[in-house]
């Protein structure tokens, strides 16, 4: 079942996601239509918070982005990143390496806005998969970056407290207009 993305102004968005203690019934089906709906938003990374669910859980296909290649090392060997997708991570530890560069960001939540952002351009990653399984890789470009976004989503930090000042202030009408829509949307459901 394709879910509704919550948009800036929800405030799930600013929740920091509980730990995922048992992977059941639920846990699944939720993963499930995670990963349907950021297949029919076309994105590469999900939150559950992006969901309305505050919980440590994400999801990421980074398969349809060609022009940004990711890289995938498994025990020290390269492995095709695309081969790994669609990606579950539960209650994930991130650890950014290496230097940190700008490059283009967006974020469903977010729509038609985007800016550079500066995060690392590696990545090791230690998670729990949808079986249960423990996971450990190290990854980079575009795969890194949509990780360290959705490790943000996962502790209440959204792209947009990454951005410089100047960038902010350019954006404001938009951000302010999407959460007043947000906010009017919510007011008009209760």
């Amino acid at each position: 079942m394709i879910l509704e993305i919550v948009k800036y102004g929800h405030p799930a968005l600013r929740q920091k996601g509980a730990r995922v203690e048992k992977i059941d019934a639920e846990i699944k089906q939720l993963i499930a239509d995670m990963l349907e709906t950021v297949a029919a938003a076309k994105g590469v990374g999900l939150a559950a918070q992006q969901v309305g669910r505050a919980l440590q859980l994400t999801v990421l296909d980074v398969r349809g982005a060609t022009d940004r290649p990711s890289t995938l090392q498994r025990n020290g060997r390269d492995e095709d990143a695309n081969a790994a997708m669609p990606l579950v991570l539960i209650n994930p530890e991130v650890t950014p390496l290496g230097d940190s560069a700008a490059g283009p960001e967006g974020c469903l939540s977010f729509p038609e806005i985007f800016a550079d952002i500066s995060r690392a351009g590696t990545a090791e990653v230690r998670a729990m998969n949808e079986k249960g399984e423990k996971i450990a890789f190290r990854c980079g470009g575009l795969l890194a970056r949509a990780i360290q976004h959705e490790l943000d989503h996962l502790h209440g930090i959204l792209f947009i407290d990454r951005m410089t000042r100047t960038e902010k202030e350019e954006l404001k009408p938009k951000l302010e207009e999407l959460r007043a829509k947000t906010k009017a949307a919510l007011k008009a459901k209760t």
